[in-house]
Order: structure tokens, then C-alpha cells, then sequence
């Protein structure tokens, strides 16, 4: 069995690597903007600190560097924003966001509330008289999604092979929303699918057909 401690003691020295190769890249940026107080990047300090603390040069210095380390926070955040954005994509969970960024779940979904669900798969039934077809589409939008989905079952009521009822499925294989069209009323009509179905496997995982015969079963069953 690995050792606990000697593997936390090994991520805390990257760690502690990568934060200075941070603060070397933010005072190399920092040396390389004091041109104006006539230092070259050769002949300027070699650290923030090599200054007189009271110099008019040394709070040039610290402020330049406090210039160059907030751009490079807001890149940093960018490029976070940018990675839980394709981690979403790519199916990953607030928690697997979180966990990445050493916050919890909540905090991940506070902190990037469109990662999750930035790609959305909507499941339309098909066949007017006897569902019998599988349609699926992916947008990146619930809204749209939604909208797609109304509209299909809207209009499938007029064409023989219309779709009958759809389903929009978040990035975490969620059921976020599905409607029906209902006959007496004739219109789209909005559900609530029984618990069972709310969760839907993946394509190529084991119980996604199960899924989609259980879900013909119960919109055939409906009014």
C-alpha cells in the first residue's frame, strides 16, 4: 500500500514548484515593463524586494508587479472558466469540476454555472399511430433544446411519422424536461416522467435501449 503522506508530501513540493515558476514568470513580466525607471531586465532588481522598502523606485516596482500579477489572475480564471466549460462538454459533473478544483460541488456550480449541461441530447419519440423511431439531437442550450423539442412534437402531429414526445437529457444523463402530445388537447403538453426514467445511460451503456423501450411504454400508456 502506497504511503498517504509520502504521496500528499510529493503533490505539496508540485505544488510549491509550480507557484514559483508562477512568481518567476509574473517578475520576469514585471522586469520587463521597467523600462520606465531606466533599468534594462538585466540591470533591474533581482528580486520585488531589492529595493529600498521606502524608494519611489521600490513602489514602482511593487506596483508593476502587483499589475502583472492580477492580469495574470484574470488569465488564470479565463483559462479555468475555458477548461470546466469543455470539462462540461465532455459529460464531467459539478462534483468532478470541483474536485479538480479542490472546491466542493456547490462551489464549482456557483463558480461556473453554465459548465454543466453546455451540451444537451433531446430524445424525440417518433410515429404518430405506434412510436416506433429514435431521433436525437445535441444543442447547447436547454432553451433551444427545449424549444426543438416543443416544436418537433408540435408539429409531428401533422406528418405520420411526426414526433409524439421528447425529452431534453443534461450533461450529467439528467431528464430536465420532457412533453407528450396530447391527443384531447391536441397541443405539446408538458410531463413530469416517473422516477424511474429520469435518470437515462448513456448511448453504448449498458440499459440505454431498456431506457428508451421504457419510455415508449409510457407515453404509449399516456392519455
Amino acid at each position: 500500500m502506497d504511503d498517504v503522506w509520502e504521496f500528499h508530501g510529493h503533490a505539496l513540493k508540485e505544488q510549491a514548484a509550480f507557484q514559483a515558476q508562477v512568481r518567476d514568470l509574473v517578475w520576469r513580466e514585471t522586469k520587463r515593463r521597467m523600462s520606465f525607471l531606466g533599468f534594462s531586465e538585466q540591470e533591474g532588481p533581482a528580486t520585488p524586494d531589492a529595493l529600498a522598502a521606502t524608494s519611489a523606485a521600490a513602489k514602482a516596482v511593487h506596483l508593476t508587479y502587483l499589475e502583472v500579477a492580477t492580469e495574470a489572475g484574470a488569465a488564470a480564471k479565463e483559462l479555468a472558466t475555458e477548461a470546466a466549460t469543455h470539462a462540461g462538454r465532455a459529460a464531467a459533473t459539478y462534483a468532478d469540476l470541483g474536485e479538480a478544483a479542490g472546491i466542493s460541488r456547490q462551489a464549482a456550480r456557483k463558480r461556473w454555472p453554465e459548465a454543466v449541461g453546455t451540451h444537451w441530447a433531446l430524445y424525440l419519440l417518433t410515429g404518430k399511430n405506434r412510436p416506433h423511431g429514435m431521433a436525437v439531437q445535441v444543442l447547447r442550450s436547454s432553451s433551444k433544446a427545449i424549444e426543438t423539442g416543443r416544436t418537433a412534437v408540435d408539429e409531428g402531429a401533422l406528418a405520420q411519422d411526426g414526433a409524439v414526445a421528447a425529452v431534453v437529457v443534461n450533461a450529467a444523463r439528467e431528464a430536465v424536461w420532457a412533453c407528450y402530445f396530447n391527443d384531447g388537447a391536441y397541443a405539446p403538453e408538458e410531463i413530469t416522467l416517473p422516477e424511474d426514467l429520469q435518470s437515462v445511460p448513456g448511448p453504448g451503456q449498458e440499459g440505454h435501449s431498456d431506457w428508451m423501450h421504457r419510455w415508449e411504454q409510457h407515453i404509449t400508456r399516456l392519455p
